[in-house]
C-alpha cells in the first residue's frame, strides 16, 4: 500500500494496549497515532483532530469503564460514520456478534489473535471496509436462523428490489454513485434515491451495513486476500 493506514487504539487493559501497540508499530504500512485507556477521553480526542490526522481504524475493546465498548462504537458510528471500527474482545460470542453487525462494525478479533490475523483484519477493513472470516460468516448465520433475531439484525419493512439489489452488488464493489449510474443506464440521483431506500428498508447506518447486509443474504460473496 502506497499510504500508512492510522490505527487507533482504545482498551482499559494497559498491557494489551501496548502490546498491540507494539505489534502493529512493527509494520510499515500502519501508524499508531491514538492509544486511550477509556472512550469518554478516545471522544475528546478525536473532536480536536484534523482531518489529515484523523484515523482509519479503531481497535476498541468491548469491556471497559465508565463507556463500555458497547456505547462507544454507538457515538463513534454516530458521529464519525466513515470511522471503521474492529472489535478487540475476549468475549467472542454470537450474541456480540450479531448486535456489533448491527451497528455497522467492520470486523471482529479476540484478544489472543496472532500477528497475521492482526494485519489480515487492518489491511482487509481498510482496503474493502469490512473483513470476515469463515467463523464469523458462520456464527452470523447462525445467529440469522432464528426469524426473530434475523428481524432484530436487519429490521425490515419489505424485500429489497431486483433493482436495489443490483445497486447494492455495486455498492459492494466500491462503486461511486456515477459509476453505478453508468453501469445501470440510470441517473447519479436515481442511484442515490435507491440508495437511500435501501439504508431505510435494511436498518443500516452506513455503506458497511449494506456490505454486511449483502454478505449475510448471499447477494454479495465473502472475500479474502
Amino acid at each position: 500500500m502506497n499510504s500508512q493506514i492510522k490505527v487507533a487504539l482504545i482498551d482499559d487493559e494497559q498491557l494489551i494496549l501496548e502490546g498491540v501497540k507494539m505489534l502493529l508499530s512493527s509494520e510499515q504500512n500502519i501508524s499508531v497515532g491514538f492509544t486511550s485507556n477509556n472512550g469518554p477521553d478516545f471522544l475528546k480526542v478525536l473532536e480536536n483532530t484534523s482531518e489529515e490526522d484523523f484515523p482509519d481504524i479503531a481497535l476498541v475493546d468491548v469491556q471497559m469503564q465508565p463507556m463500555n465498548g458497547f456505547e462507544l462504537v454507538e457515538v463513534l458510528k454516530e458521529k464519525y460514520p466513515d470511522l471503521k471500527i474492529i472489535i478487540l474482545s475476549s468475549h467472542y460470542k454470537t450474541t456480540i456478534l450479531g448486535y456489533m453487525v448491527k451497528l455497522g462494525v467492520s470486523a471482529f478479533l479476540p484478544k489472543n489473535s496472532n500477528r497475521e490475523a492482526f494485519m489480515e483484519a487492518i489491511t482487509m477493513v481498510y482496503k474493502n471496509g469490512i473483513f470476515f472470516t469463515p467463523e464469523d460468516h458462520q456464527m452470523i448465520f447462525s445467529y440469522m436462523n432464528s426469524p426473530t433475531k434475523k428481524r432484530t439484525l436487519f429490521e425490515m419493512d419489505d424485500e429489497l428490489s431486483d433493482r436495489e439489489k443490483d445497486v447494492v452488488r455495486l455498492i459492494c464493489q466500491e462503486c461511486t454513485n456515477n459509476e453505478i449510474a453508468e453501469k445501470l443506464f440510470i441517473s447519479p440521483r436515481t442511484v442515490e434515491s435507491h440508495r437511500q431506500r435501501i439504508v431505510e428498508k435494511i436498518g443500516a447506518k452506513n455503506t458497511v451495513g449494506i456490505v454486511i447486509y449483502a454478505i449475510i443474504n448471499n447477494i454479495h460473496p465473502l472475500e479474502r486476500i
